[in-house]
This record gives structure tokens, C-alpha cells and sequence, in this order.
């Protein structure tokens, strides 16, 4: 039988650290840990697409988001099939997927993202969360969010008196696993961990 795996991901502009654990409370194991990069590095203005159509018309401004959304999701799409199939030769079930999320509102019309800075930057962030969502959802794994500044009420709503000891041993893995190990794949971990819970 099968043992069920979970993933978190942490988004970048352009990539996400994504780190996949197995076990239950503080008992974790990181069973695979990458850096998924999903944009095609030779298309100008994909890894900030709503930077570069801020200088363009909009008709051309939302053509350009379009088409770097649709590579975006398919290399999330081919990286998240890639990592289930490997998890899967390894005896375990992807159970579900966990984005990190912003503590942002939902965003405003197209055209009013473009017209301010702040917007951009985090409809850009959302952008490429969108995409591992998307791929996620074609592949019929489920999928949730976490906000990142609640992430630590969460695990203690999830895993109560687990909490503290799950945050100490994911800390910890840095020692075991090596580089990189930073807060990307830490918040990764622990959000994957509470999918899991």
C-alpha cells in the first residue's frame, strides 16, 4: 500500500521551491525537495510578465500575460507529473498540494493592476502561484492555500501540541539534507506537513 506524500510550494518570481514530506505530526520525513523553474528563461519579460506589459499597450499587454501563463502552467504542469510519478515509484500517493499564499486582497481589473506598482508585484506573485494551482488542478491533486503570515496558527490548529515539535525537527533538516535549506523550503515543509495532518 501506498503511503500518502504531500507538497508545498513557496512561489518566486518565475520558480517555486517546492519540497514534498511523508509521516505524520512531528514525525516528517522530506521524501524530495527541488527548485521548479516555470517559465521559458528565453521569452522576454516571463519571469515578470506584468513588469514588461506595463510598457505595452493593453490588447498587447494581456496577449503577452496570456501566453506566459499558458507556458507557465505547462512546465508546472510537467514538473508536478514528474515529481507524483517519481513519489509513486517510490511507494507514495501525492495527497494533496499546499501554495504558500500571500496576505493580499484579491486584485483589482487588468488595467488598474498596470496602472500601480504595488499591484503589479503582487499579481505577479499571484501569476505564478496561479499556475502550480492550475497544473495541480488538471492533474486532479487536490489543492489549497495557506496564507503565509497564518501558516504558524494553522499547524497549531493542525498538529496542536505537534506544533512546536514539527518546526524544531523542519528547522533542524538542514543539517541532514544539506543546502539549500532556507525559508522557502522550510515554509514549504511546514505547509505540506499541516496537508498531511
Amino acid at each position: 500500500m501506498q503511503q500518502p506524500a504531500a507538497i508545498g510550494i513557496r512561489v518566486h518570481s518565475g520558480w517555486g521551491a517546492l519540497v514534498a514530506v511523508a509521516g505524520k505530526g512531528a514525525s516528517v520525513e522530506v521524501v524530495d525537495r527541488r527548485r521548479v523553474e516555470i517559465i521559458n528563461p528565453r521569452t522576454p519579460g516571463a519571469a515578470q510578465p506584468y513588469h514588461f506589459a506595463e510598457r505595452l499597450e493593453v490588447n498587447k499587454a494581456q496577449e503577452h500575460v496570456m501566453r506566459c501563463a499558458v507556458v507557465s502552467k505547462g512546465l508546472a504542469l510537467a514538473a508536478l507529473q514528474q515529481v507524483a510519478g517519481q513519489l509513486q515509484s517510490r511507494g507514495y500517493q501525492v495527497a494533496g498540494i499546499t501554495i504558500l499564499l500571500s496576505s493580499g486582497r484579491p486584485l483589482p481589473a487588468f488595467e488598474r493592476i498596470l496602472a500601480a506598482h504595488a499591484l503589479i508585484h503582487a499579481a505577479e506573485g499571484e501569476f505564478f502561484r496561479q499556475a502550480f494551482r492550475d497544473a495541480a488542478e488538471e492533474l486532479k491533486i487536490p489543492v489549497t492555500g495557506i496564507r503565509e503570515r497564518g501558516l504558524e496558527v494553522e499547524l497549531k490548529s493542525a498538529l496542536g501540541a505537534a506544533a512546536p515539535g514539527l518546526q524544531k525537527r523542519v528547522a533542524g533538516f538542514r543539517s541532514v539534507l544539506g543546502p539549500p535549506w532556507t525559508a522557502d523550503q522550510k515554509l514549504a515543509a511546514l505547509a505540506a506537513a499541516i496537508t498531511l495532518a
